[in-house]
Parts: C-alpha cells; sequence; structure tokens
C-alpha cells in the first residue's frame, strides 16, 4: 500500500486539474480543504466517505465533494481519477 501518484494536469488560481494514479488498496487518507472538488473516475473501482456517507464508484462516474467536507477513499481496483478544484490548490504546485 502507498500514496497515489499524482500529476498537476493544468491549472490557473480559479482551477486546477489534477490525475492521481491509485494501486490496489492505496488510500486517500481522511482530510478536508476549502476547495470545492469534482472527482471523475477514469478507471478503476473505488470506496468514498464524504461527510460520513459511504459509497463506491467505477469508470464514467463522477460527483463533487463540497468546501470543507472530511472525505477519504479506498481503491479497490487500481486506476485513476481526475479531480477539479476551484479555486487552485496552491499546495499542489
Amino acid at each position: 500500500m502507498s500514496d497515489p501518484l499524482r500529476i498537476v494536469l493544468a491549472h490557473a488560481p480559479e482551477l486546477m486539474v489534477v490525475g492521481f494514479t491509485f494501486a490496489r488498496g492505496d488510500r486517500g487518507q481522511p482530510h478536508s480543504h476549502m476547495h470545492v472538488q469534482s472527482t471523475y473516475v477514469e478507471s478503476g473501482r473505488f470506496r468514498f466517505r464524504v461527510n460520513g456517507r459511504e459509497f463506491e464508484v467505477g469508470p464514467g462516474d463522477a460527483f463533487i465533494i463540497p468546501s470543507g467536507a472530511e472525505h477519504e477513499c479506498l481503491c479497490l481496483e487500481g486506476g485513476v481519477l481526475i479531480d477539479s478544484f476551484t479555486p487552485r490548490r496552491d499546495d499542489f504546485l
């Protein structure tokens, strides 16, 4: 188990698009941030928990994580998530 590989795909002060590559068993640890986050599942299967609500997603699924919401994920089948953040996450630069 390791941390997912992160690559910034595009960014401007108002928006950032980031790809995350996960292997089976990788986790996104519980956290929250001020940014609104949109997540699109390019491939793989993931279990997310957002503000205590748990759900599974697979290829083609997309959802929004509100600003300030505590969230985490577990990779059930290796794949790629494409996350958009508004405003940009300067901590990823």
